[in-house]
């Protein structure tokens, strides 16, 4: 659905993009990463036909946006992070301005009736943008963006700005669109993009450093194994007995969770529960629990970002 090939983009002498490639299935959700400046606006610009590339291509269902842009746009709705509202239209005048605009031949009560009772603004319809909620007023944005039912959505930073409540309505929105559209989410909250994403991108100084599905990046994004013990003893000689342990890199004490038992955070290069239940079934202390740790995605972005690697994090 989209095929983005060696996309490059120079500000004067500054290389904002450098050779950027990937690709997104019809019905996948891709969580867009990168911090601020690393290239995820220009790359989403140029998706969009906002921006040129100075070399490479963008096809939208087989239609390269720069050789035939009309065609390309049509198939993509767009939410920027701030929504291009009228705020002293009503929210049916609005996107009725918003269906012409975009000249949708569907026909236009029945269209926009149907993508209201979508977003579920059908009970604001005729009130005044500027007097909506932000939370609303996102949800309105998002609805231009449905006009012409795209198959591609591109949602820059959907729910910045919202409360806790509007955050879970926005993102439960967003995986039902993900049932009939291709979408590209762009957010600093990594939660909302381990939730919501099937897949995720991250790019850093221009260049694409993660493109993995979500459900595996936790576990390719790093090889340092983690686990948390409970353990009950003396808690120096416990600290050093687990340092001791072969392929121990790491021992973080977590402090006394019960009178006479300390939890204790292990990182390792390799899986070492035998070495440890084997190294402390030889002492009279006692190994109360031990579980692995998932890396959280937070975790393997910064990792990632900051080129952090395991014999850093031991030096």
């Amino acid at each position: 659905m989209i095929e983005v090939k060696d996309l490059t983009k120079y500000y004067v002498k500054n290389k904002a993009l450098d050779h950027v490639s990937f690709s997104l299935k019809e019905g996948e959700i891709l969580g867009f990463l990168g911090p601020n400046g690393a290239g995820k606006s220009t790359t989403m610009n140029i998706i969009t036909g906002y921006l040129s590339s100075d070399s490479g291509s963008v096809k939208i269902d087989g239609i390269d946006v720069l050789e035939d842009p009309k065609e390309a746009k049509k198939r993509i709705g767009y939410l920027p992070e701030q929504p291009p509202l009228y705020n002293d239209m009503t929210v049916q005048k609005y996107l009725e301005f918003m269906f012409k605009l975009k000249k949708v031949r569907l026909p236009m009560k029945e269209h926009l009736n149907t993508i209201c009772e979508q977003v579920k603004i059908s009970d604001v319809k005729g009130k005044i943008i500027k007097h909506l909620s932000k939370g609303y007023r996102q949800r309105v944005g998002l609805a231009q963006a449905l006009l012409g039912d795209p198959p591609v959505l591109i949602l820059d930073e959907p729910t910045v700005g919202l409360d806790p409540i509007q955050i879970v309505e926005i993102r439960k929105l967003i995986r039902d669109l993900g049932k009939q559209h291709t979408v590209i989410l762009s957010s600093h909250l990594l939660s909302e993009v381990q939730a919501v994403c099937d897949k995720i991108l991250i790019i850093n100084h221009g260049k694409i450093v993660a493109d993995e599905l979500t459900s595996s990046i936790t576990q390719t994004g790093s090889s340092t194994v983690s686990l948390e013990l409970i353990i009950e003893g003396r808690r120096q000689t416990i600290h050093s007995m687990l340092q001791k342990v072969d392929g121990v890199i790491k021992v973080t004490d977590k402090g006394e969770c019960e009178r006479g038992c300390y939890e204790f955070r292990v990182d390792s290069r390799r899986d070492v529960r035998r070495l440890i239940f084997r190294a402390f079934a030889k002492s009279d202390f006692a190994i109360l629990s031990m579980h692995p740790v998932e890396q959280s995605l937070e975790d393997i972005y910064l990792d990632i970002i900051t080129g952090k690697t395991d014999t850093e994090e031991a030096s």
